[in-house]
């Protein structure tokens, strides 16, 4: 496996990574495991973020302490599903600036097309972090990817819950520069592209369409 993925095993994320797959769990409680699996997975997808030292008066003393240090930061969910994860990830890093890309699966040929694009003016300045549940066969991720080295982001990671061996082995080879985070690797695809044994399709469970 590349050294650009890391599986984060805290037991938080596991058991919400449990109930998650449950198909008991109805969309409400669905929606709130997602967004609170992202604000978990969101403070090691940021742990490299730099700090430098500032003073600051206590109610006591002058303190030295620290804080980020410059870097800004955009949060790019893929359509529909990585809606889901933001307000976690927004609730850790409220100054942070949203994108959002939508793309679609053809049926027929099963490749991933963008319909919408829309990104923060500035995203060349920043460092984007991708979300999404599922990484399934990483076609969609690869387009997202695409589209922010076109607008010159400064730096892309991918967040997602649930990976496939296929997908991470996909967005690896096409783009072995992005860090991809996950909470567990699944076992394979199946014949209609879903992650096995995943938790079925991550936008009709948080949304209720099925």
């Amino acid at each position: 496996m590349s050294n650009n993925v890391m599986v984060i095993e805290h037991p938080l994320i596991q058991h919400k990574i449990s109930l998650l797959r449950d198909k008991m769990t109805g969309a409400k409680e669905f929606r709130e495991l997602v967004s609170e699996t992202a604000m978990l997975m969101c403070y090691e997808v940021t742990r490299d973020l730099p700090l430098k030292e500032v003073e600051i008066a206590t109610p006591l003393a002058m303190a030295k302490t620290k804080i980020i240090s410059g870097r800004k930061l955009a949060f790019i969910p893929i359509l529909r599903a990585g809606q889901g994860m933001i307000e976690g990830v927004t609730e850790l890093v409220p100054a942070a600036k949203i994108g959002h890309i939508g793309t679609f699966r053809e049926p027929n040929t099963n490749e991933s097309i963008l319909y919408y694009c829309k990104l923060p003016e500035d995203i060349s300045e920043r460092d984007a972090i991708i979300v999404d549940p599922m990484l399934a066969t990483g076609a969609s991720l690869c387009v997202a990817i695409d589209e922010l080295k076109k607008k010159n982001a400064k730096s892309i990671k991918f967040m997602c819950i649930i990976a496939s061996p296929e997908g991470i082995e996909n967005v690896t080879r096409k783009h072995p520069d992005v860090e991809i985070y996950c909470g567990v690797i699944d076992d394979y695809l199946d014949e209609n592209k879903y992650i096995v044994p995943g938790l079925g399709d991550a936008g009709d469970r948080m949304f209720g369409t099925k």
